[in-house]
């Protein structure tokens, strides 16, 4: 079954101050490390928001259909892109992500009928945005967003989304502090 790698990059970074796909590591930028995860796990890239912020960087870039929506505009973008049957969407700010927890995502969704598979830590946080997306998912996000509906919890709950747990906590920044926490801690 095929299946298409894609980072969500469309965001306005407002409480971080600044974009966070651009995030200076000690490797490079955090968009980067992601990508390169994400990559590996699918075999295919594609950005997910505003194609011009991001060519620089040399990376297929596809815009959202419908701006202002959030996330889940983007996830209808990667649905729409037929890039693939499964679809690895991954948010721009996870640092540390694992290469490992990305393919284990995908081997679940090949092995079982779920619409989406999503990451869970074992304390119960799910991560809709770091997951696998069926592309028959289309229709039910499609039927979200005309609705205005745009907690990806809810949309993974419509989705009857089965949980794959991840041994350690995954990071999501979205503040400096959280920035400074992560840099710290690694």
């Amino acid at each position: 079954m095929q299946a298409a790698g894609f980072v969500l990059v469309g965001g306005h970074s407002s409480r971080m101050g600044r974009d966070k796909a651009l995030l200076p590591l000690k490797s490079g930028l955090l968009i980067e490390e992601v990508t390169a995860k994400v990559t590996a796990a699918a075999g295919t890239l594609a950005l997910i928001g505003e194609p011009e912020r991001y060519r620089h960087l040399g990376l297929d870039c596809l815009a959202d259909l419908r701006s202002g929506m959030g996330p889940l505009a983007g996830i209808e973008a990667a649905l729409e892109s037929g890039r693939g049957a499964l679809n690895l969407i991954v948010a721009c700010d996870m640092p540390g992500l694992e290469t490992d927890w990305l393919c284990r995502l995908l081997r679940k969704a090949r092995e079982s009928d779920a619409l989406c598979v999503a990451s869970a830590e074992r304390s119960g946080i799910v991560h809709p945005l770091c997951a696998v997306y069926r592309s028959n998912c289309l229709p039910v996000v499609r039927k979200a967003l005309d609705a205005g509906r745009l907690k990806l919890l809810d949309l993974l709950g419509e989705l009857d989304a089965s949980a794959l747990e991840i041994s350690t906590e995954v990071w999501n920044i979205n503040t400096p502090q959280q920035w400074t926490a992560w840099e710290q801690a690694h």
